[in-house]
């Protein structure tokens, strides 16, 4: 038997002569954090809305569960989606009560529990207030803790960050954490390269609806070995230009990322830098997830 908990096996999905999804395969384990990343447009949500019964492919199946998607599936769901769905003139307390008891909770529990996450997000002395009064940052709160209150088994967050600030972003992450570490099974979609990095244990990377890499985010880093340049200076950066076999990243005043093409050697870049600039930092690594999706993209498109 799979121990996979969500399972996509050819999945396609097509909006009049727009192919949203196409032949899209991969497995999520249990207690994984799962990125689907890409720019917009790429097929994350629709792929999502599947998943969640919101669409249905095609071609193709979704299991979750080890159960073909349907309305019975959507009770062990958490879903956060990109366009937010609260009720502007309802009070928060009420609102989440409500959505508490469409899913199965009593009264009773959905006050222990709307209670604890929302002292848990410094948010309680909302509860009175109507959503429409809120900031955007703290209806993203709100909303968040509507995903979660029911305690569902797989956790789906699409742009999860949009509208917060660090610090509550910082929060958000940590939460996110503890929900994997306690055995659920997240899914998480954003075009934000550096949010993957710092938290999926899984990427799928999507472009014009087709998967174009799949797998362990750290052997796939590890499979490119350590390819990359992080360069810190002071002075002149036009040099960079003139830098032959690279690709320039990630570029800014006194910062770039330069990918090595073709053979070209780390060592001979630091001299040339060196003629130019005031170098502050030299480091050689494995290429940003960036990196490897521009790499992907570049590879599918020449494919």
């Amino acid at each position: 038997m799979s121990d996979s908990i969500v399972e996509f096996e050819g999945v396609t999905k097509q909006f009049g002569d727009f192919r949203a999804v196409d032949n899209v395969s991969f497995d999520v384990n249990q207690g994984r954090i799962f990125g689907l990343l890409g720019p917009n447009g790429a097929g994350k949500t629709t792929s999502i809305r599947m998943l969640t019964y919101i669409l249905k492919p095609d071609s193709g199946s979704i299991r979750l569960f080890g159960t073909p998607v349907g309305s019975e599936t959507q009770a062990r769901l958490g879903y956060l989606p990109e366009e937010r769905g609260l009720y502007k003139k309802m009070k928060v307390g009420e609102q989440l009560i409500y959505l508490c008891r469409l899913r199965g909770l009593t009264r009773q529990d959905a006050r222990q529990r709307i209670r604890l996450w929302l002292e848990r997000f410094d948010a309680y002395g909302w509860i009175g207030k109507e959503v429409g009064e809120l900031s955007k940052g703290m209806q993203q709160k709100i909303q968040f803790v509507a995903t979660i209150a029911h305690d569902p088994d797989c956790l789906i967050f699409d742009e999860p960050f949009s509208g917060l600030d660090p610090i509550n972003s910082e929060m958000l992450k940590e939460v996110i954490l503890e929900l994997r570490d306690a055995g659920k099974t997240i899914f998480f979609a954003t075009h934000r390269m550096e949010q993957v990095e710092q938290l999926c244990d899984d990427i799928a990377l999507f472009h014009n609806g087709k998967l174009i890499l799949n797998g362990n985010l750290d052997q796939i880093r590890s499979s490119y070995g350590h390819n990359s340049i992080r360069l810190r200076f002071t002075g002149d950066s036009r040099f960079l230009s003139e830098l032959q076999n690279v690709r320039i990243n990630n570029r800014s005043t006194n910062f770039a990322e330069i990918r090595l093409l073709d053979g070209a050697d780390d060592q001979a870049i630091l001299s040339q830098a060196q003629q130019h600039v005031r170098v502050q930092g030299f480091e050689l690594v494995q290429p940003s997830i960036q990196e490897i999706f521009i790499d992907s993209v570049s590879g599918e498109v020449q494919g």
